[in-house]
């Protein structure tokens, strides 16, 4: 589809129909008339038409409609650039110092002056670097497809010939303070320092995600490496921090990610994270369904509001593929972090419950169709779980408030039953990194702010749930050819 708004359409019409209404006017004109009122007569005719030539060339230049009829709509900006672009209100220059030679540098130019005309406050100026080498040197520009932006006396560059990158060049311009996310270490936590594109076990028959590779081995150099690139992207900076030794968690620590532990908190460390929130710090909490929790850090997420319960969630109804304990989910409480979300998955959850505690605000986000229900662990058969009532199960929920009397200002705190959906293997696909990233722009308070998410490259893949690829198999091997031979058979019977 041509992406034109209706805006544009009607003047083009407009402009038409005033034309077509000339020309009807000029057939009416009688012909048979003296010198000097011919004369006259087709003066008024010039003037008028040339009236409204001028008119309508200067309507279609004040509204130019765009026509990208490339399958791949390579002239078209992306609509996350146009949304970061239409919500500026600063001005932004952007000089793009371009390859002529270069396909995808000259359709970016293009796409550029197609966002300035946006919003007046994006300023474009398109320099070809083989014709301005000097130009480009006083710049301070080394590199063909450089994009220098500044604002206020800030500036940053961007080497690219993706519209997206400059709208993700613009969110780093543009932030007003320093982000710092902070990952938790010392217990076995999922590597943020790696550049693996997956995240696999080895289990005891063969290579898989699923419950027949409990038997496991996680294999070193593989972690949440996408989630920490698409942040850094983002321009937010990132820490490790290890709070085991009695440390305080820094005060600077926007949010806290403690992602995937292995091995159990000790008392001391969750009076670490307790001061830490009571001082209005933000946590994201992601815990395996074969995680255990100890006693102090089960009571300190009770005391927030959310309960971490035992068990897998098994949906029979809404999963990715044919995995059961794969849970699909369309369908979200209502939330910041859960704004526009579409499908996204999670391998293998636990239930959460929530708590009611006293000036904390908790709120369901993710939960199993209403078919859910739970079993023992990932290779069990529980048959009386299996057979008993079934509900929908809950796997991630948001809570905010102040945890305690002592505490000195409101925390924000994300938890969810499951940590492979953040996963170098799961993050790009769907909107698993959507819900990521929309949960830490809350935790860090930045969720009414500008965002989008940074392109990570993956293969095309087009992915339905159980419910979905039912349903088409209903219409496509069913109910089409059912109507096709009903009809076959009723024409036959007409005519016999």
């Amino acid at each position: 589809m041509m992406d034109v708004d209706l805006v544009n359409i009607g003047w083009f019409f407009g402009v038409v129909a005033a034309l077509a209404l000339l020309f009807a006017a000029g057939l009416k004109l009688p012909v048979r008339l003296g010198f000097t009122r011919r004369a006259i007569s087709a003066a008024l005719v010039i003037a008028a038409a040339s009236g409204v030539v001028i008119l309508a060339n200067v309507a279609l230049f004040r509204h130019d409609a765009h026509l990208d009829l490339t399958r791949e709509k390579a002239f078209t900006p992306s609509a996350e650039a146009s949304h970061v672009i239409r919500g500026l209100n600063e001005p932004v220059d952007v000089a793009y110092f371009f390859q002529k030679q270069n396909g995808a540098a000259v359709a970016l130019g293009t796409m550029l002056r197609q966002l300035e005309r946006e919003n007046g406050n994006f300023r474009i100026r398109l320099i070809d670097a083989d014709q301005n080498p000097a130009l480009a040197s006083s710049f301070g520009i080394r590199t063909y497809n450089s994009a220098l932006l500044s604002a206020g006396g800030r500036r940053i560059e961007v080497v690219t010939t993706d519209d997206r990158e400059i709208a993700l060049g613009l969110l780093r311009l543009l932030r007003k303070r320093e982000i710092l996310i902070c990952f938790a270490a010392g217990h076995g936590e999922y590597d943020i320092d790696n550049f693996e594109f997956h995240t696999h076990f080895e289990g005891a028959s063969n290579h898989n995600h699923d419950a027949s590779g409990l038997a496991v081995v996680q294999m070193e150099q593989h972690g949440i490496g996408r989630l920490r690139r698409a942040l850094e992207k983002l321009g937010l900076s990132i820490r490790k921090v290890t709070f085991a030794t009695g440390q305080p968690i820094p005060d600077d620590c926007s949010t806290l990610v403690e992602a995937n532990p292995r091995t159990r908190y000790a008392p001391a460390e969750t009076e670490m994270l307790r001061r830490y929130l009571e001082r209005g710090g933000s946590a994201m909490v992601l815990v395996e369904p074969d995680y255990e929790l100890d006693d102090s850090l089960d009571a300190l997420l009770a005391q927030a509001g959310i309960k971490v319960g035992n068990g897998v969630i098994v949906d029979p109804k809404d999963h990715y593929f044919t995995d059961e304990q794969m849970i699909a989910v369309s369908r979200y409480g209502t939330h910041p972090v859960t704004r526009g979300l579409a499908l996204s998955f999670y391998p293998s959850a636990r239930p959460l419950e929530l708590v009611r505690t006293q000036g904390v605000t908790t709120i369901p986000l993710i939960a199993s169709s209403t078919e859910g229900y739970v079993i023992a662990d990932r290779l069990g058969n529980n048959a009386a779980a299996a057979a008993g009532p079934r509900a929908a199960k809950l796997t991630a929920a948001a809570s905010e408030g102040r945890i305690s009397a002592n505490a000195t200002a409101p925390f924000r705190l994300f938890v969810a039953g499951d940590a492979d959906f953040v996963s170098n293997s799961f993050f790009p696909y769907l909107a698993n990194s959507d819900v990521v990233l929309a949960a830490l722009a809350w935790l860090t308070r930045e969720e009414r702010a500008p965002t989008m998410k940074p392109p990570v490259e993956v293969l095309p893949t087009v992915t339905l749930t159980n419910d979905q690829m039912r349903g088409i198999f209903l219409v496509t091997v069913l109910l089409i050819p059912g109507l096709i031979a009903f009809a076959g058979g009723t024409m036959w019977w007409l005519r016999r």
